[in-house]
């Protein structure tokens, strides 16, 4: 691109320059708000988080194999208990 002496067309895009840094400035505080209004909406909710959902999850696996576990226990005890009848 060719150099110009031309102040009005340095002036110019000087401030097209500006305009497109201040762009970027207005878009990176708009995610900020964006972010904080959706963080407080969801802090009054009763929503848990990710890691909350999990321990539950992997809790109530543990306790579906102990009980799954418990009933063939107590199948064979009262198949044991009825031989004996």
């Amino acid at each position: 691109m060719p150099q110009t002496n031309n102040p009005i067309l340095d002036d110019l895009a000087r401030l097209m320059t500006d305009a497109a840094g201040m762009a970027q400035g207005v878009r990176r505080e708009a995610e900020t708000l964006a972010k904080t209004q959706i963080e407080r909406l969801l802090s009054t909710m009763d929503v848990v988080t990710r890691e909350e959902f999990e321990a539950v999850r992997e809790m109530a696996i543990l306790a579906r194999e102990e009980n799954e576990t418990l009933a063939a226990r107590i199948a064979e005890l009262e198949s044991k208990l009825n031989a004996k009848g």
